[in-house]
């Protein structure tokens, strides 16, 4: 068994506004087989996406796998609301990065 990061298993890792109080993060993987392994092994959860953006796991709303997309949505309480002062990411598009390096064992 090897280690891999997520990004060598999924085809688009990105984050944007889910409105003006929510960030989200999609993971879409290159196949329906990398999907299937990653959910039935409950890779990217609650917990992981709270220790990996430092956030109390309460303010993780949902992560969600959505097989017919080959994707996982995680969406979280942005830590400031979109525009307010201080707020260093509008769109919500740069909050993705922590994603880029998981790495996780992977036989295949």
């Amino acid at each position: 068994m090897k280690r891999v990061r997520l990004p060598e298993l999924a085809e688009v890792i990105r984050s944007k506004n889910a409105g003006p109080y929510e960030l989200t993060f999609d993971i879409i993987f290159k196949t329906r087989e990398i999907f299937e392994q990653v959910a039935a092994r409950k890779i990217i959860t609650p917990e992981l996406i709270a220790r990996l953006y430092k956030i109390p796991l309460e303010k993780v709303i949902s992560v969600v796998e959505f097989a017919p997309a080959k994707a996982i949505k995680a969406t979280v309480v942005r830590p400031l609301a979109c525009g307010d002062v201080g707020d260093s990411d509008v769109y919500g598009a740069q909050q993705h990065g922590p994603l880029l390096e998981v790495e996780l064992d992977w036989d295949q």
